[in-house]
Order: structure tokens, then C-alpha cells, then sequence
């Protein structure tokens, strides 16, 4: 027969306010946020890869909710839903940076009005987008004239170019898959993108390559590819995973991931 709880407490010899020590956590050196769409089966693996080789920064990660097809509206509805995703990652804790992990939609909605929402939620973080991180990543590479690849359908291609060269850069060829679903999207083989970058190359003289879309996977390639090429290469989660170490204050130089991991940001 069991003994009744009490009885069984009372023979239990109970060890209480044991002494410990405290260090920096995981995120001795920085806390970084991620909020990954909900139809993104990439980022987080790719993203990996990278903090794997940093000692001292923390992951942290939030999903927003999106629809699966890929169109100028259905992008812009996430706007309003950012807020509560930043605000669920380390509710208690300051975050040094948040990235959103969607490079379309943070050109539909705007840089601003990402970081807006963002801010509602994290008001101390700084922020970063797969677009944002781009313009730094090509302004660390002192280029203006960009070849991009996406695998977007022509609506949002249209987003994507008149965005890019808003800010002053050029775009002497735009190559796209024309895909318009996410979950597509995340199982074009590296070596379709591989294929996709270097038909790039054979039409036109640019001073980098963006591939964009957080669900393509170019992590593992890129400095091998880059190498093969002579003509730096980034993607989104590429140059957000960079540019978010660098906004953390980590300045490590990675270059087994690609030339932009030996560079400082741009000042």
C-alpha cells in the first residue's frame, strides 16, 4: 500500500536554497530574436549553421502566421501581426536584435513600417529585414550594380526591382523561378539556384549577386560558389544572419561561409 503524500514528503530528506553561480547564459555575447514565417522551412537551418560557429549568442525565435501563396496583399497582411511576435521572444529580457525573416514582404510593407511594429513590442532591439541586411551586405561590398535572382511570381518581382533601385542601386539583370507558393519555393534544389546564379552571369557585368527569399538554400554553396564565380554573392538569410551578428556587436570573421563574413559593416 502507498503511503498517503504527507507521510511520504516527511520521509524524504529535503534540501533546500542549495548555493549557485550565475554567468551570461547562452547569450553571454548577444541575444538575437528571428521571427520565421509560419510556411518558412529553411531559415532556422540555415541560420544554424552560422551561429554554430559563433561561441556566446543566443537564438531566439518567434513564427507569424502567413498564407501560403506569395502575392502583394498577402504579404502586407503581416504587418500588423509582427508586433505580438516580437513581443513573445524573451518576453522578460532585452533582445540586442530582431530580424524579420521575410524579404518580400518587408519591401510590400516597408523597411519602416517592419521596424515600427517591431519596435512596439522590443523598443530597445535593433532590427534588421533580408532587405535591409542586402543593402548593407552590398555596401560592405562597395557595389551598386546587383544581379538578383528570385523565385518569386511577376507582381512581386515588380516590388522587389523598383525597391532595389529606389535606393540608388542598379539592376542590369533580374532572373526569377517564378514560384508562387512558399512551400515550393523551399524545395528548389541548391543546385537549381547554383544553376539560376550563374545564367545570371551570362548576361550581364554587375558588382554582386542577391538571391532573394528566406525559404532558398544557398547557405552551404555560397563560398564555394562565390569563389567560383570572382563576384560576391549573398542571399536573404545569408546577409540577414550577418548583418544581425554585426548589429549585435559581433565582429568574427567567418569566411567559410562567404567574403561578407570577413567584413565589417559599412559605415
Amino acid at each position: 500500500m502507498s503511503q498517503p503524500a504527507s507521510k511520504a514528503i516527511e520521509d524524504t530528506i529535503l534540501i533546500e536554497n542549495l548555493p549557485y553561480d550565475l554567468d551570461g547564459g547562452i547569450a553571454s555575447r548577444a541575444s538575437i530574436g528571428l521571427i520565421v514565417l509560419a510556411t518558412d522551412y529553411t531559415i532556422e537551418h540555415e541560420w544554424r549553421q552560422v551561429l554554430a560557429a559563433v561561441d556566446g549568442v543566443a537564438l531566439y525565435q518567434s513564427r507569424i502566421h502567413n498564407e501560403n501563396l506569395i502575392t502583394p496583399e498577402t504579404l502586407r497582411a503581416m504587418a500588423p501581426r509582427i508586433v505580438e511576435c516580437a513581443r513573445v521572444i524573451t518576453p522578460d529580457t532585452p533582445v540586442d536584435v530582431i530580424a524579420y525573416g521575410c524579404t518580400s514582404a518587408s519591401m510590400a510593407i516597408g523597411e519602416e513600417g517592419v521596424f515600427a511594429n517591431i519596435k512596439q513590442a522590443k523598443p530597445h532591439s535593433k532590427c534588421t529585414t533580408p532587405i535591409s541586411a542586402a543593402f548593407a551586405a552590398f555596401d560592405a561590398f562597395k557595389a551598386k550594380r546587383i544581379g538578383v535572382l528570385t523565385p518569386y511570381p511577376a507582381d512581386v518581382n515588380r516590388i522587389v526591382s523598383d525597391y532595389i533601385t529606389a535606393r540608388g542601386y542598379q539592376v542590369p539583370v533580374f532572373g526569377s523561378f517564378n514560384a508562387d507558393r512558399d512551400t515550393l519555393v523551399a524545395r528548389i534544389t541548391p543546385q537549381s539556384i547554383e544553376d539560376g546564379v550563374r545564367e545570371l552571369v551570362k548576361h550581364a557585368e554587375f558588382d554582386a549577386i542577391f538571391v532573394s527569399c528566406t525559404s532558398v538554400r544557398l547557405m552551404a554553396a555560397c563560398a564555394e560558389l562565390e569563389k567560383n564565380l570572382g563576384i560576391p554573392l549573398t542571399s536573404s538569410n545569408h546577409a540577414m544572419a550577418w548583418h544581425a551578428l554585426r548589429l549585435a556587436g559581433i565582429d568574427d570573421k567567418l569566411g567559410q561561409f562567404g567574403s561578407l563574413y570577413d567584413l565589417p559593416l559599412d559605415q
